[in-house]
C-alpha cells in the first residue's frame, strides 16, 4: 500500500493537478538519482539599443500600411546593424568578461549577451554585493566599468549569495483547472477532436474555414517557451487520438540551459505540473496547425543552478534571435508583476527585467514574429493576495490571451448550472466553497509596470472599467461575497487581455501525459515508482495561447509575408464595421471574478476585444497587404 505522495519538481509554487490515471499493477522500488549540480551558471546582460525611440517607431511601422517600412521585417543581422550594439561594444564586453574566465556570446541581434561561468567568477566580474532593500528583502547590486554600464539595461542571473526562494511563487504557470470527468477515448478521432481537441477550437472560432482553403500551417514553425521537458511520445499519442499529423519530425527540442540529459532525469523524477504544461503547449499548437513544426525552447536548470528568471530570459531570447519561428507562445512566467514577490537576491529588479523583456519582444516584432502569452487563471489576482497582480509579462509587444466559458448545462451537488451563451471565464458558481479558496477566471486588469500603449490610447473601454467585487480575500484565499457591490471606475497602464477564447475546464480540452508517480512506502523512507498514463480534461488560458499561435501559423501559411505584431492592427480592425471580433460586453453573468463587460464599449478587462473569427481576421490581415 502506498503512503504519502512524493512530489519532486524543478519549479516552485506551481498548482498541482490530479488526474484520471491508469497505472501498472506492479510498483517498483525507486532509487533516487544522484544529482550532480553544474558548476556553471548562465547569466544575461540586456543591452540598450542604439536608439530606443527609433526602435519603437520601427516596430509600429512594420504593421502600418501607410509606412514605407510596412512588412519590411529585419533579419537578426540587419537588426544588429540598425538597432543593436556595435560590434566594438560587444567585443569590449567579451574582453572584460574574459578576464574573469567567463564565456560571453552575443545573441544574434546584438541586444543581449549570454554569460556562462562559475558563480564565483560572476560575482568577481560584476562586483556583486548583497544590499538590503527592505527589512525582509535584499537584492544583488552589480557594478560594471562605466563604459559597459552605460550600455546596459539589466544584468540578469547574478547573485552575491546563493538565491533563496520565498514561500510564495517564484515560478508561475497558469494552473490547469480540471474537469472531474475524463475524456471518452473510445470516440472516433473526428468526434474526439470536436469534443475535446483542436476541432473544438477551430470550429468555434472559424479556423476550420481556413482549413477548407487549404491552410494548415504548412511551411510554418511555432516556437514554444517552456520551463520543463516533456515526452514527445505523449504529444504524438494526443495527435493520433485527435486525427492530427503525428510525424515525430514535427517536434524539435532546443535546450537553452541544461541539456537533454537533465531533461530526461527530471522526467524520471515524477510527473509534475510543469511537464504537463509543456506537453499541452506543444500538442495544442501543433493540433490547431496540423502541418506546422514545433520548436520547444526548454529553459531547464537542475535545482535552479541558473535562476528561473535567467533561464526564462535565455530560452525566450534564443527563440527570438534564432528567428526560426514566426509565432511564439508561452504559458509560463518567472513571476508576477509585484515587486514584493520578486526573486530574492536578484541582480535585476522587476523594473529592469521588464525593460529587458520589452526590448526582447520589440526585436521579435521587428523580425515579423507574433508573440502570444497566457493571461493567467485567477482573474485579477494570479497570486492569492489582496493586491491585484498579473503574471509576468504584460508587455504591449505581445498578444495577451484571456479566457471564456462556452455554453453548457450540468448538475453539480444537486444544483442545475446553465451557461446559455459564451461569457468571460470567472467561475464562482459551479463549486462555491465555505472556506477560503481560489477560483478560476481569466487574467485581466491593468499593468503596474507598462503604460497604456499607443494602440489602446483613446480606445473604447480602455482605462475605464465595470466590476463586481465577487470575492473577499481571507487568509491566503477568497470567500464569495454574499452582497457584492458594483464598481465603476478608471484605470491606467497596459490593459489586459487583448483577445479571449474558451478556457473553462467544464468546456475544456483533453491532455495526455505519462510518467512516474513517486510515493513513499509505509516505512517513510523507501520510494516506490508506479508508471502513470493520464488522460484529463483541463482548462486555463494555458490552452488559449498555444491555440492562438497555431491559428496564426495557419494564417501565415497563406501569406507571402508574416503577419507580425498583431496589436496595432487588431485594435484598428475592432472599430471597423466588419470587425473580426465578437465583443462580450454584457454587464451581468460575464466577469473574470471581478471585471465585467462594459455595455456599448469595444473593450473590457475580462475578455479584451472579445473572441476571434479567424476567417475574418485572415481576410483583414490579407487586405492590409500581407497576402
Amino acid at each position: 500500500m502506498r503512503g504519502k505522495r512524493l512530489v519532486i519538481g524543478i519549479l516552485s509554487g506551481i498548482f498541482v493537478i490530479a488526474g484520471s490515471v491508469s497505472t501498472s499493477a506492479k510498483s517498483n522500488t525507486y532509487t533516487m538519482p544522484k544529482v550532480s549540480l553544474s558548476k556553471t551558471v548562465v547569466a544575461n546582460i540586456a543591452l540598450k539599443p542604439q536608439s530606443s525611440s527609433q526602435l519603437t517607431d520601427y516596430v509600429y511601422d512594420t504593421v502600418d500600411p501607410s509606412s514605407p517600412n510596412y512588412h519590411q521585417y529585419l533579419t537578426p543581422s540587419e537588426f544588429a546593424s540598425q538597432f543593436g550594439r556595435p560590434t566594438t561594444d560587444i567585443n569590449d564586453f567579451k574582453s572584460y568578461l574574459g578576464k574573469y574566465h567567463l564565456k560571453a556570446s552575443v545573441y544574434p541581434g546584438n541586444l543581449a549577451i549570454k554569460v556562462v561561468g562559475t558563480r564565483k567568477n560572476l560575482i568577481r566580474a560584476f562586483n556583486a554585493k548583497q544590499v538590503k532593500v527592505s527589512k525582509k528583502d535584499y537584492r544583488t547590486k552589480v557594478k560594471l566599468p562605466a563604459k559597459l554600464s552605460a550600455q546596459t539595461v539589466s544584468v540578469i542571473g547574478v547573485y552575491a549569495t546563493k538565491p533563496k526562494s520565498k514561500k510564495t511563487s517564484l515560478a508561475v504557470t497558469p494552473s490547469l483547472p480540471q474537469n472531474p470527468t475524463p475524456p471518452n477515448t473510445d470516440l472516433s478521432k473526428t468526434s474526439f477532436a470536436k469534443k475535446y481537441g483542436a476541432l473544438k477550437f477551430a470550429d468555434h472560432y472559424q479556423v476550420s474555414d481556413l482549413y477548407k482553403q487549404g491552410l494548415t500551417g504548412q511551411g510554418q514553425r511555432i516556437g514554444i517557451i517552456a520551463m520543463d521537458d516533456f515526452n514527445a511520445k505523449d504529444v504524438l499519442k494526443y495527435w493520433q487520438q485527435t486525427g492530427v499529423n503525428a510525424d515525430p519530425s514535427r517536434i524539435n527540442k532546443i535546450y537553452s540551459i541544461d541539456g537533454a540529459k537533465t531533461g530526461h532525469l527530471i522526467l524520471s523524477m515524477g510527473l509534475n505540473p510543469a511537464q504537463i504544461e509543456s506537453t499541452l503547449d506543444v500538442n495544442q499548437s501543433g493540433a490547431v496547425a496540423p502541418d506546422a513544426k514545433i520548436d520547444a525552447y526548454i529553459g531547464l536548470s537542475l535545482k535552479n543552478v541558473t535562476s528561473t528568471t535567467s533561464s526564462y530570459y535565455t530560452a525566450f531570447m534564443q527563440a527570438v534571435s534564432d528567428d526560426r519561428d514566426k509565432q511564439i507562445s508561452t504559458s509560463f512566467s518567472p513571476n508576477t508583476e509585484l515587486a514584493s514577490q520578486w526573486e530574492q537576491g536578484a541582480s535585476a529588479s522587476l523594473g529592469e527585467y521588464n525593460d529587458a523583456f520589452n526590448l526582447l519582444l520589440e526585436q521579435a516584432a521587428v523580425q515579423g514574429i507574433s508573440v502570444f502569452r497566457a493571461s493567467g487563471d485567477y482573474g485579477p489576482r494570479e497570486l492569492a493576495l489582496k493586491q491585484f497582480n498579473h503574471v509576468f509579462s504584460t508587455s504591449p509587444y505581445q498578444v495577451i490571451t484571456g479566457g471564456t466559458t462556452l455554453p453548457y448545462t450540468r448538475i453539480t451537488d444537486g444544483r442545475l448550472i446553465t451557461i446559455d451563451k459564451e461569457r468571460a471565464w470567472g467561475d464562482t458558481y459551479s463549486n462555491p466553497q465555505t472556506k477560503p479558496a481560489n477560483y478560476g477566471g481569466s487574467g485581466g486588469g491593468f499593468s503596474i509596470l507598462n503604460p497604456t500603449p499607443r494602440y489602446q490610447q483613446g480606445f473604447s473601454g480602455v482605462n475605464t472599467f465595470r466590476a463586481i467585487d465577487l470575492l473577499k480575500y481571507k487568509r491566503g484565499g477568497f470567500l464569495v461575497n454574499k452582497d457584492p457591490q458594483i464598481i465603476i471606475g478608471k484605470g491606467s497602464g497596459r490593459n489586459v487581455p487583448d483577445v479571449s477564447a474558451n478556457a473553462d475546464s467544464y468546456t475544456g480540452y483533453a491532455t495526455y501525459v505519462s510518467g512516474q508517480d513517486l510515493a513513499y512506502a509505509k516505512d517513510g523512507k523507501t520510494v516506490i515508482s508506479v508508471p502513470v498514463k493520464q488522460w484529463t480534461v483541463n482548462g486555463g488560458t494555458s490552452f488559449v495561447s498555444p491555440q492562438m499561435a497555431g491559428a496564426n501559423a495557419v494564417m501565415n501559411s497563406g501569406t507571402t509575408s508574416p503577419i507580425g505584431f498583431w496589436n496595432p492592427q487588431i485594435y484598428q480592425f475592432a472599430v471597423q464595421a466588419d470587425s473580426p471580433f465578437t465583443v462580450l460586453d454584457d454587464a451581468d453573468n460575464n466577469n473574470n471574478l471581478y471585471y465585467t463587460g462594459q455595455p456599448g464599449k469595444l473593450y473590457n478587462q475580462a475578455t479584451g476585444l472579445g473572441t476571434v473569427n479567424f476567417a475574418k481576421l485572415y481576410t483583414k490581415f490579407s487586405s492590409e497587404g500581407a497576402h
